[in-house]
């Protein structure tokens, strides 16, 4: 019998490595400490403040709870009313979890597809930043490319419970 860590419990077997999102969730928010810390750092001491790390840490901020919901999505962690699911025939439940994540999934594309329009449009009309005078369309992009992460993820759980349910 193999002996698993808990880590290894919580990830289930997916084709693309879950220690994707965990990875690049904990650089993200090592830079995030970083820029805060030398905000901080730079106000306290000098009386200025780096105006550019608001508009980093919101674009970090965002780009995280997308990894983060990538991640939970893969490990059927969606969002349920506990209180009714747990209250629901076992016959049922199953069906009722492959139609939540089934419509997670699909708010997700729909939020993909939105995301990329909103992306192109500030690419085509050239808007920047007011802070640094960035294109925004590279803090924007971001959203359909990470919301299409979590529809994949979404999609290999359906399969998954397909799977299981044959």
């Amino acid at each position: 019998m193999e002996c698993k860590s808990q880590g290894d419990i919580d990830r289930p077997a997916t084709r693309v490595s879950l220690k994707i999102e965990e990875n690049l969730a904990g650089i993200i928010l090592g830079v995030l400490a970083l820029l805060t810390f030398a905000n901080v750092a730079v106000r306290y001491l000098t009386n200025l403040s780096f105006a550019f790390t608001e508009e980093f840490s919101i674009f970090l901020m965002v780009a995280m709870a997308l990894l983060g919901s990538s991640s939970l999505m893969a490990k059927e962690g969606h969002l349920n009313i506990t209180y009714f699911v747990d209250r629901i025939p076992d016959r049922y439940r199953r069906r009722i979890r492959i139609g939540a994540t089934a419509v997670n999934t699909f708010a997700f594309l729909i939020l993909a597809i939105l995301g990329g329009r909103m992306a192109w449009d500030e690419y085509r009309f050239e808007v920047t930043s007011p802070g640094l005078g960035i294109s925004t369309w590279i803090y924007t992009i971001w959203l359909p490319i990470l919301s299409l992460a979590v529809t994949g993820r979404g999609i290999g759980v359906l399969i998954r419970m397909w799977r299981d349910d044959s």
